[in-house]
């Protein structure tokens, strides 16, 4: 008997066939085999029906091919796409390339690569879910109609290149907005009145005259220094000592947007990168058991945990850490985003007898550190409890009280598998109603900050907490507004290009749902309920279709054209009308003011290049060249002036240091405000 399965992913067809015998073969359709047209609209309107018109794309045809030939020699065929609505889809499509009936093939599903969840699936095999299938076509027409429709007509109106989304336009418009917040922020005055007591306790003023003392009440230098002045002469003494108890509780296991967040703010890793990675480790990696995949399926929006996994856990913690730090009963978590697939379970590692200790023999630098963290989130998501001392002053003048802030570690809980940052900030012991020695008193300007832009990963929580796009859109979404020029990343901070206010200014004025959380998270929900049997996704597609195209013809003949267009006093030479300075999405170039009749056009003379800065004493390790500074849109870095001859480049400035460990050529870069010398390929750190 031969059967046959079919997966997206040539990595993941590997992994499945080392656990599998000769009675089966194991081939990847590479991603949808199907899809719209990129020509053409691609979508057949009558009556209210949609039907989409799917082709099979050209770098597809050779595999579909192939499946077919496998397929005709198998008994059994197998879909095991990943358990989500685009991997239904996959497998519809997929069914429908190799004509056969989609309702009639053997779905098989998985959240792990391992032996035991395949054959698990293989003995459990259910049939493709038209409901989500028909949820991913919904969203797939919605986009299609959206950028099909819409992309043309900012082309036309504002600058060629221009794209609009149902997702990254509502997206950009949060960008924007925070933008126009810091452009229209001023800046408010405000006094703060620190004192330093016995011991080097420092402290703030909390209240005055029996009046509390907040952040914006002092306003200017004459009230703070009056203030300053009563109280520098007087006595204090310690009018209140509390200390109390406190629980911080572990975090629960990753799912897409958290894991997302974390290991942009801790690993520097841009959710693009993160996924790459996560994709590798759930797809299979080397371990001490073979190649399996290490950790569970990485698109999730679900805090669910297998029992079994939870009880693994509960064992690991003993014998790692002992008795104390395991809780009496296992710990459950419940995900708060809207319209989480609960039947999901949250990413984890599938191997605990896998740790971070051993990996590290298996796997590259950038994924031993994304499967550290989730390893060591996930272990101590089922742990107790770490507890604080919260230590707190009061310090009492016939005028004033002055308040100080610690805090002491008593039980490290989860933070011994996940490691705690926070240092204990001590605050000595003292004596109610001691009398202390006021040793220094200050009153400082400060002046409020305008709210901060935008990172990759405060995007992301903004995103999930509107509902805008699910746990597999959030890293294409921030790729497509870079790829479109929409926004840079500059420091971690996104920034919007100034096409991006021009774009969302238009949108908001002649399409405000496509640029609407509101209505974007409403879209989402009701794609959930067509997953779920509940909505019809036919009528769903005609209720945005009819007036989002009423809008269309209306701004073709209403909305200005927003184009830049500046005369040059030069003639084209193809037909003699005026040739005209425009702008487009590489910059200004010239072309002739009767396009479209005319199709002239030419490129302007690049601006003289900035001097190269060379980095004095620091040769390439490739070639011996000088290093020079260089500039992208994503900032500084250094590569050698022999380029294209040499293309040694690197993020952080080269220095001529070797690294002790591995001879490598350190770089320097700044690691929490600090510079160190850092070595690219062992990773060896010392201070510079």
């Amino acid at each position: 008997m031969k059967n046959l399965i079919i997966v997206e992913s040539p990595t993941k067809a590997r992994t499945i066939k080392n656990f599998l015998g000769k009675n089966y073969s194991v081939i990847a359709s590479k991603g949808h085999v199907r899809d719209l047209p990129k020509s053409s609209f691609g979508i057949k309107i009558e009556d209210g029906q949609f039907i989409p018109e799917y082709r099979t794309p050209r770098d597809h045809s050779k595999i579909v091919k192939e499946i077919k030939d496998l397929a005709k020699k198998a008994d059994t065929i197998y879909i095991a796409t990943d358990e989500d609505r685009e991997g239904e889809a996959i497998g519809f499509h997929i069914a429908t390339a190799i004509k056969k009936e989609p309702s009639e093939l053997p779905r098989i599903v998985f959240h792990e690569i391992t032996k035991s969840a395949i054959q698990n699936a293989l003995d459990n095999p259910r049939k493709l879910d038209f409901s989500s299938i028909n949820a991913q076509q919904t969203r797939r027409l919605l986009d299609r109609i959206v950028g099909y429709k819409l992309s043309p007509l900012l082309a036309s109106k504002v600058q060629r290149g221009l794209s609009a989304g149902r997702v990254q336009s509502s997206s950009l418009k949060i960008i924007v907005d925070r933008e126009k917040e810091i452009r229209a922020f001023k800046p408010e005055e405000f006094w703060s009145i620190d004192a330093l007591f016995d011991k080097n306790i420092e402290s703030l003023l909390v209240e005055f005259d029996g009046a509390k003392i907040q952040k914006m009440t002092i306003t200017n230098g004459d009230r703070a220094n009056e203030i300053k002045n009563r109280l520098k002469d007087e006595n204090f003494r310690v009018g209140k000592i509390e200390k109390k108890e406190r629980k911080s509780s572990p975090s629960p296991a990753f799912m897409t947007s958290t894991l997302q967040q974390t290991a942009s703010s801790a690993l520097g890793f841009s959710p693009k990168k993160t996924m790459m990675l996560a994709q590798k480790l759930y797809e299979g990696v080397k371990t001490h058991k073979g190649t399996q995949g290490v950790i569970t399926y990485m698109r999730t929006d679900s805090l669910n945990v297998a029992k079994e996994a939870i009880e693994q856990a509960r064992e690991q913690i003993l014998q790692s850490y002992g008795q104390k730090y395991l809780p009496a009963k296992p710990k459950y978590y419940k995900s708060k985003s809207k319209g989480a697939q609960e039947a999901h379970e949250a990413i984890r590692p599938t191997l605990l007898d896998f740790p971070p200790s051993v990996a590290k023999g298996f796997l590259a630098p950038d994924e031993l550190k994304l499967y550290s963290l989730i390893y060591n989130r996930f272990l101590a998501s089922q742990m107790n409890s770490a507890i604080f001392e919260s230590q707190t002053l009061i310090f009492e003048s016939k005028s004033g009280k002055f308040k100080a802030s610690g805090r002491k570690l008593l039980f490290d809980g989860f933070y011994r598998a996940y490691g705690v940052s926070d240092k204990d900030k001590l605050l000595p012991d003292l004596e109610e109603n001691q009398e202390v020695e006021l040793s220094k008193l200050e009153a400082n300007q400060h002046f409020t900050e305008p709210p901060s832009r935008y990172s990759e990963a405060s995007l992301i929580k903004k995103l999930e907490s509107l509902g805008i796009g699910r746990p597999s859109t959030y890293a294409p979404t921030i790729s497509t507004l870079i790829a479109r020029s929409y926004i840079t990343i500059e420091k971690k901070q996104i920034i919007p290009t100034e096409i991006a206010f021009t774009v969302i200014d238009l949108l908001e004025k002649n399409f405000p749902r496509v640029v609407d959380s509101s209505f974007t998270s409403e879209m989402e929900e009701t794609l959930d309920l067509i997953a779920e049997d509940k909505a019809d996704w036919q009528k769903t597609l005609n209720d945005f279709y009819v007036p989002f195209m009423e809008n269309i013809e209306k701004g073709k003949k209403n909305i200005k054209s927003l184009k830049v267009v500046v005369p040059t006093g030069e003639k084209c030479p193809e037909c003699g009308e005026e040739l005209v300075k425009r702008k487009g999405r590489f910059g200004e170039f010239i072309s002739c003011s009767a396009f479209p009749k005319c199709k002239y056009t030419k490129n302007l003379g690049k601006t003289e290049k900035k001097a190269k800065v060379i980095v004095e004493g620091v040769k390439c390790p490739l070639c011996g060249g000088d290093i020079v500074e260089r500039f992208s849109r994503r900032g500084k870095f250094y590569g050698c002036s022999n380029y294209p001859k040499c293309k040694f480049v690197s993020t952080y400035q080269p220095t001529n240091k070797k690294c002790p460990e591995c001879e490598e050529m350190m770089v320097t870069r700044e690691l929490r405000k600090k510079q160190i010398f850092e070595c690219p390929k062992c990773k060896y750190k010392e201070d510079a």
